[in-house]
């Protein structure tokens, strides 16, 4: 006869997929229930340590541990591809904005130096600790990158998680202020870009998952590209551009590389790539659409057209990755 906590340990092992529950689920419940005495299951319930270890097992097993389906070994896949590339993305936008910042400042004479410097020292102590965390927590992504490249899978998980940390503190303004601002809608996609790419790497990189690798290319050769391409897109329009603008060029130019690339000839974009890349313009379409949108009346002519091209872009781009990751995966018959 069944006893209730034996069927309390069944309901939480549903998180499992249906492969791994078939697989391990009488030897798992066996072991719940080892020690524990007849009259004791009929009063106790799962505990919350072994509720959270289910809970982790059922999403390394959903992500791609060893001897999942395909399907599930695909998903695996496109999320640990696409927490490297949105990492690898934030890692070169918050070096590239950084480095053109201070250039501007140290170039510009010593009242542009001291307005950057009162930004962090001139508003009160609340005001310079959010200046600090703004500035410096984002150089996080980088150090995210290159430990998750060299399988510092912990380092690059802590990384993440503190440097998605300064996308909150805009939050806390808006709350604040009852979500007054009109950009309010640009800081919750902004936060929503970092917070999803931080949990990916965390939730995809576990320790069962594969050493994390680029498709193609070194680390830092394609972050240099990546940097030089953001650093670029900025210099090239002295009329001025936005904060998402090298973020989204740099993303456009290599996704389309990459796709053109692998459908040439007798090359396929592999599911989880093409995948991962949907997800990710997808995330970049809504922080575009959102940094514009309020401004876009009052946006000079050519900032307009240039972001209404990039909004239009990462449509097509995404819907085309989409449609290729549809297809490999149905021919595969996954």
């Amino acid at each position: 006869m069944t006893t209730l906590l034996e069927a309390r340990y069944r309901a939480v092992l549903r998180l499992l997929p249906a492969y791994y529950r078939r697989e391990r689920e009488e030897e798992m419940v066996e072991t719940y229930l080892w020690d524990v005495d007849q009259e004791t299951q009929e009063q106790s319930r799962p505990t919350l340590a072994e509720v959270g270890s289910v809970v982790a097992l059922a999403v390394r097993s959903r992500l791609g541990a060893g001897g999942a389906p395909r399907r599930y070994a695909v998903l695996g896949s496109a999320v640990r591809l696409f927490a490297l590339f949105a990492v690898l993305l934030q890692a070169a936008s918050a070096v590239v904005d950084r480095v053109l910042g201070l250039t501007w400042v140290s170039t510009r004479g010593g009242r542009q130096w001291d307005m950057f410097t009162d930004g962090f020292v001139g508003h009160g102590a609340w005001a310079g600790a959010g200046a600090v965390v703004q500035w410096f927590f984002p150089l996080l992504w980088t150090v995210a990158y290159f430990a998750l490249l060299r399988d510092h899978r912990r380092l690059a998980q802590v990384s993440a998680l503190v440097a998605a940390l300064p996308t909150l503190w805009p939050l806390a303004d808006l709350w604040a202020r009852d979500f007054a601002p009109s950009d309010s809608a640009y800081v919750v996609a902004a936060a929503v870009l970092a917070w999803v790419s931080a949990l990916a790497l965390c939730a995809a990189h576990h320790r069962d998952a594969p050493p994390a690798a680029l498709p193609t290319g070194a680390p830092g050769l394609v972050f240099a590209a990546c940097c030089v391409l953001m650093g670029g897109s900025v210099v090239a329009l002295p009329g001025g551009v936005d904060t998402v603008w090298a973020l989204v060029t740099c993303y456009l130019v290599a996704a389309l590389a990459w796709l053109l690339y692998r459908v040439r000839g007798e090359n396929r974009v592999p599911a989880g790539e093409a995948a991962a890349l949907a997800a990710l313009g997808l995330l970049l379409l809504a922080v575009r659409i959102t940094a514009v949108y309020p401004w876009l009346d009052v946006l000079p002519g050519a900032l307009r057209v240039g972001v209404l091209t990039q909004a239009a872009a990462l449509v097509a781009l995404t819907a085309a990755l989409a449609v290729v990751s549809g297809r490999d995966l149905l021919s595969r018959g996954t």
